[in-house]
């Protein structure tokens, strides 16, 4: 599904279920496509929930670049990108997540996304070349329930427990979260399974 915003095209990858539970809503890194190996492996248990996945290419990624350029014109193309999505999957709870760039734009846009919860793969809490820039605040600030999963190598840091609803820390994973996968589709699944049906 091709979704046009104002930054541009973006494309949709869908896995849907019969009368979805809630629909997780995926976005990669800024150097990364929507088949990730953590990413395929929240897909594989949000589906096994009864969940529908939509999993997202932004714009900038499907135009061949690299960077994702003023995160205000990002998050402006991710909300039409939700409003779209929520049009085709209906009247579910709407959980929004990805992996590095992909949990920065989903924990900004959360609140106004009318998100249920975000799931914040490898969130970049501190660029390695800017110790000082911290982008904390983009996590404390999402105003919804969040849920991050880190590997405790990861050079961009871990975020505190304070620093969201949950903190799962993964021994021995780095920044990509690709050690293993499983481990990142477990630490999501309690997470996801309060938006299960019955």
């Amino acid at each position: 599904m091709e979704i046009e915003t104002s930054q541009g095209t973006a494309e949709v990858t869908w896995d849907e279920v019969p009368e979805p539970a809630f629909v997780l809503v995926l976005t990669h890194g800024s150097n990364g496509g929507v088949d990730a190996s953590d990413l395929l492996a929240v897909r594989e248990v949000a589906l096994g929930l009864g969940g529908t996945v939509a999993r997202v290419l932004q714009p900038f990624r499907r135009a061949g670049r690299r960077a994702p350029g003023a995160p205000a014109k990002q998050d402006a193309a991710w909300l039409e990108v939700i409003e779209a999505v929520r049009g085709r999957a209906g009247d579910v709870p709407l959980v929004q997540g990805g992996r590095s760039n992909g949990a920065r734009v989903a924990c900004r846009t959360a609140r106004e996304a009318e998100a249920a919860g975000v799931i914040a793969l490898a969130f970049p809490l501190v660029p390695p070349w800017n110790p000082a820039a911290s982008r904390v605040d983009e996590l404390r600030s999402a105003g919804v329930p969040v849920l991050v999963v880190s590997g405790d190598k990861d050079q961009f840091g871990v975020p505190a427990p304070a620093d969201a609803a949950e903190v799962v820390v993964l021994p021995g994973e780095r920044h990509d979260l690709d050690r293993n996968p499983a481990a990142v589709g477990a630490a999501a699944e309690p997470w996801l399974r309060r938006w299960m049906k019955g």
